[in-house]
């Protein structure tokens, strides 16, 4: 006997190199430090982001376990095709709940005149309607570093409304 087990890999979304994870530590503490003097509040940071979601559940393995007697055949289930029907949504969230839920129709790509003009506009529309006294004084955004989000003039928007990007 070998003494082996067998075990799957961690998933991770990219390698980083030690400088990168000590900056992303160190502006985690940063942050965190400003939530604990009270000087950012949790219920300012709306955090928005891309969502495929596919018309068909498969279930989760659990679910598609099934006892089998000896020599019978086990149940198969089919990988998702590429192709099978989705739906795109950009959803915006703060501790309250959704802010703002847009369906992206289909065929359309979400560049940054898009992610400004169909998501960000009705998005701060949206805060100003729920925050009528204070609109979006001391708003911070939280979105990952997507192309869209990442341009210019995304960043000169959100500055022009006040709104803070979250690192």
């Amino acid at each position: 006997h070998l003494k082996l087990k067998k075990i799957t890999a961690r998933w991770i979304p990219n390698q980083l190199t030690d400088s990168q994870r000590a900056e992303r530590v160190r502006i985690c503490q940063e942050n965190l430090a400003k939530f604990n003097q009270g000087t950012w509040w949790l219920c300012d940071v709306v955090t928005g982001d891309e969502s495929w979601f596919y018309h068909k559940q498969l279930g989760r393995k659990s679910s598609n376990a099934a006892w089998t007697a000896s020599g019978e055949t086990p149940p198969t289930v089919v990988r998702r095709s590429h192709f099978a029907p989705k739906t795109l949504f950009c959803i915006f969230f703060k501790t309250t709940g959704p802010v703002l839920i847009h369906h992206v129709e289909r065929g359309q790509t979400i560049d940054h005149d898009y992610y400004i003009n169909n998501c960000l506009q009705p998005l701060v529309n949206e805060i100003k309607k729920q925050r009528s006294s204070s609109g979006t004084h001391a708003i911070k955004i939280h979105h990952d570093n997507a192309r869209p989000h990442v341009q210019k003039d995304v960043s000169t928007y959100l500055a022009s409304q006040g709104i803070m990007k979250m690192l």
